[in-house]
């Protein structure tokens, strides 16, 4: 799909606010809402935009510990490690990657007791041989 200029310019607004009305997009744009609401629903049905979500502070929910780990496991494991990780609630992120670890996964925790816990019990899991966390220290671009 081909997006124009006026399409970049909805992506860009909905990803600062989600909950943008046609009626601002429209004004912004100098278009009708009509225009606005059928380029978006043509965004949605091209799968351009995949959905709409929130932007929650964990730190308020009393999650005060967050770690980017990378981990390691034999290739037959890779899958059901995968299947086993998307199942836990303090999984935030789960990718397959090409980098240094084969999984990348973020993990949100209350403590440091907490996460470390969290990493022993993804270390225990089978097939997994490496753990490898990096603590977030401070977010500087969401």
């Amino acid at each position: 799909m081909m997006l124009d200029e006026k399409d970049k310019i909805i992506i860009n607004m909905l990803k600062e606010n989600s909950r943008i009305s046609y009626s601002e997009i429209a004004r912004k744009l100098g278009i009708s809402e009509v225009a606005v609401m059928k380029r978006v629903k043509k965004l949605e049905s091209n799968g351009v935009i995949k959905k709409y979500t929130i932007l929650v502070d964990h730190k308020k929910l009393g999650y005060n510990m967050v770690s980017i780990t990378g981990l390691d496991t034999l290739p037959e494991y890779l899958l059901s490690t995968i299947e086993e990780l998307k199942k836990k609630d303090y999984v935030e992120f789960l990718a397959i990657t090409s980098g240094d670890h084969s999984i990348m996964v973020k993990i949100t925790a209350r403590d440091n007791d907490e996460l470390t816990k969290i990493h022993k019990e993804i270390e225990s899991m089978q097939g997994v041989h490496h753990v490898r966390p990096a603590i977030i220290l401070n977010v500087v671009k969401e």
